[in-house]
């Protein structure tokens, strides 16, 4: 069975996270200290960023998809504001996933805490955006 799904709402959802990823990498936010901390060049041309982008379109469809349903199953058990569960649900995802593996990796390929910190963060806002949005566009007949 899948849940009830506000499609509109995960597309809105999968555009925020470029949006986000577009300003937090931007050189005058994070991008300069993240590239220093990662060792990545942000030289090139807009052909070295298309499969990144590709795969970062797809990987956020996916996420924003999960954090839907997820939502949905959340509200119809805890029942009370839908905004309220995808809030909490995209924190507890982040943590226990997102975060919590970050972390992990990060310490066995021993980058530093720093950009450790740094991507986490982003990947916090991004998810609190992408709930927000599903939270308020909640899908037709749940709310």
């Amino acid at each position: 069975m899948i849940p009830e799904i506000n499609y509109w709402a995960v597309l809105l959802a999968t555009v925020s996270s470029m949006l986000v990823g577009t300003i937090w990498y931007a050189p005058k936010v994070f991008g300069t200290r993240w590239s220093t901390l990662s060792g990545a060049s942000m030289e090139g041309t807009g052909k070295d960023a298309v499969v990144p982008i590709a795969v970062t379109v797809v990987v956020s469809f996916v996420t924003a998809w999960v954090l839907a349903g997820a939502t949905t199953i959340a509200w119809h058990f805890y029942e009370g504001s839908y905004f309220v569960s995808a809030v909490v649900t995209g924190l507890l995802l982040w943590a226990g996933f997102t975060a919590a593996r970050f972390i992990t990796h990060d310490a066995f390929e021993g980058r530093p805490s720093g950009l450790t910190t740094l991507n986490i963060a982003h990947e916090l806002v991004t998810i609190v955006v992408m709930a927000v949005i599903v939270g308020v566009w909640p899908p037709a007949g749940t709310v």
